[in-house]
């Protein structure tokens, strides 16, 4: 018997007059309310709707009822306007996520970065931590988001996943507690809403959920001793939502029920053994489960969407995370409620989990008093000075200088006046922006500030030219790594821009060779060659600017690295 939800306990703690509301609000909706109120739509800027279906967003809400919205882009002021758009047109009050996991830059493209998981790590520093997650608590809350689908929870445990790669926060449990436990934390003093993932846990494989069905190996005692404690730290903090990954937990599913064979494992979304069974059962977790994306392929690759859509919830989830069509999703999950495959029992239960959580900020009451919708004055907040600091000083301590064998810093403009620099760019034009040049102009700008000259390099050639002559016309060069993806390899690592290209590091013993990755932390597995290499996680202005002094010798690196760096590789160290 599925464990039903105590809206008098933990996460929720809801006293009698915001359970009335949940009660009342429940016995009133009718059966597509119900359905609609299990649905996550995404919005994207310039289209309404993620299906492509030719309706506002005023319109979706009236006739799909959702609960919960998410968006994609658009500055503070753009998102602030839609964002009211939504919740002046919704019966029910929305819930609104955004994905900030390293400052507002995760809720408004103008937002303030302040550190990434892998930065944070590096710094050593709780308070880091806790200022990503006010930073992002206090931005969502100026545009009138109010759950955060993150801090992600993983724990990285093999160097070849890039998925987390910079988004965990360390590489065991307890560092991974350490710093998410505060970032959360951080966020509550906006009254800011959590949910963690990816349930069961990634970061054991280095396969990408988005293009195949993603595997956690690890044997029962394995994980309890890992993912399990994390999740139990987080449940026992009040964490409010999880989001369950289209992750199998093969072993620990097969614990619980011996009669599975391989065939019959299932991604967490769809499991219910992990989802009413461990996590809801064993670790007692009484808040709300939320799928991952479902137009993701570890989840299409289980059966007919069809079948999917309701069998998530009723295997214990209680959203579902974006329409693929709008129509006809909700009409798969309409389906399965009036043929049984989602009981009344659990329609209803994950109605009260979504509306508790609305209660619980009290979301109804500022609707009625007409305080719902932000303002302009809100927006005040974002990019502010204080945010500005935090994010300087989370550069200053995370910066890291992972090996300097030929010992060839300080980068100066006496020694190394003529520059070369390699920029090194993943999928361009994707949905994380690849490519984008505003990272490089800043190098060059501060550079030619500082007293450098600066030429950039075409990679797309592979004529290296006279090795005496670049060394009478280069003194130094650069390699800045921004490699970015999403979506379109299993793991992202260098790709040259064509086959011996002349941005290979063939250069090292010609002039002093300085690279620095502003995204993924491993690089060093496609060029151990390179004898000074930096990890600086981000390519905002003020790690740029950090960095260089840092090269410069004006500040120290501060930051430490793990042994995952070096991925594995002893040439790495040389």
């Amino acid at each position: 018997m599925p464990k039903l939800v105590d809206l008098k306990a933990s996460p929720y703690n809801l006293d009698d007059d915001q359970v009335a509301w949940v009660e009342e609000t429940l016995a009133g909706m009718s059966l597509d309310e119900q359905v609609g109120q299990l649905f996550t739509n995404l919005f994207f800027f310039g289209e309404d709707s993620f299906s492509g279906n030719p309706y506002t967003a005023e319109e979706i809400i009236e006739k799909f009822h959702i609960g919960i919205a998410r968006y994609h882009g658009g500055t503070a002021e753009k998102v602030q306007g839609l964002l009211n758009r939504l919740q002046k047109a919704s019966k029910v009050p929305l819930l609104i996520a955004a994905n900030c996991d390293s400052g507002g830059n995760g809720a408004m493209s103008d937002g303030t970065y302040i550190a990434s998981g892998a930065q944070t790590e590096a710094t050593g520093s709780v308070e880091v931590a806790r200022n990503a997650g006010y930073v992002s608590g206090r931005e969502m809350r100026a545009i009138g988001a109010n759950l955060n689908f993150d801090p992600c929870v993983d724990i990285l445990f093999n160097w070849r996943n890039t998925i987390v790669n910079t988004r965990a926060y360390g590489t065991n449990a307890d560092d991974v507690i350490k710093y998410t436990i505060p970032f959360v934390e951080g966020q509550r003093e906006s009254g800011i809403l959590t949910c963690v993932k990816h349930w069961p846990g990634d970061g054991t494989e280095e396969r990408d959920q988005h293009l195949i069905l993603g595997v956690n190996e690890l044997q029962p005692d394995e994980w309890d001793a890992s993912f399990g404690k994390v999740y139990r730290a987080h449940i026992e903090n009040g964490v409010e939502m999880i989001m369950a990954g289209h992750i199998a937990l093969p072993y620990y599913q097969q614990k619980l029920n011996p009669e599975l064979k391989d065939e019959d494992i299932l991604p967490a979304t769809l499991a219910d053994e992990l989802l009413n069974g461990l996590l809801k059962t064993e670790l007692g977790f009484n808040g709300a489960i939320i799928t991952d994306a479902s137009h993701m392929l570890g989840m299409t690759s289980a059966m007919r969407r069809e079948d999917y859509v309701p069998l998530s919830i009723a295997a214990g989830c209680d959203a579902f995370l974006f329409f693929n069509n709008l129509e006809e999703d909700f009409g798969f999950m309409k389906a399965g409620v009036e043929n049984g495959v989602i009981t009344r029992e659990r329609l209803d239960d994950a109605n009260r989990r979504v509306l508790g959580l609305k209660a619980k900020l009290n979301l109804h009451r500022a609707q009625a008093e007409g305080t719902l919708l932000r303002t302009a004055s809100d927006l005040d907040v974002v990019g502010c000075e204080e945010h500005l600091a935090m994010r300087a000083d989370a550069a200053d301590k995370g910066i890291t200088l992972v090996k300097n064998t030929l010992d060839q810093l300080p980068l100066n403009p006496n020694d190394h006046r003529r520059i070369r620099i390699y920029h090194l760019t993943g999928e361009v034009g994707g949905i994380t922006g690849g490519g984008d040049p505003v990272m490089l102009n800043t190098y060059v700008e501060l550079l030619e500030e500082r007293g450098y000259e600066v030429e950039v390099n075409d990679g797309t050639t592979r004529v290296k030219g006279p090795t005496l002559k670049y060394r009478d016309e280069v003194d130094a060069a650069l390699i800045l790594a921004e490699v970015i993806g999403y979506g379109a390899q299993n793991n992202y690592r260098i790709q040259w821009k064509t086959a011996m290209s002349n941005e290979c590091p063939w250069y090292v013993w010609e002039v002093p060779t300085f690279m620095v990755s502003h995204n993924f932390t491993t690089h060093l597995h496609d060029a151990t060659m390179v004898k000074c290499y930096v990890n600086a996680y981000h390519p905002n202005e003020e790690n740029v600017r950090a960095t260089l002094d840092k090269l410069e010798g004006k500040s120290e690196f501060r930051g430490t690295p793990n042994d995952l760096v070096w991925a594995d590789k002893w040439q790495a160290r040389l």
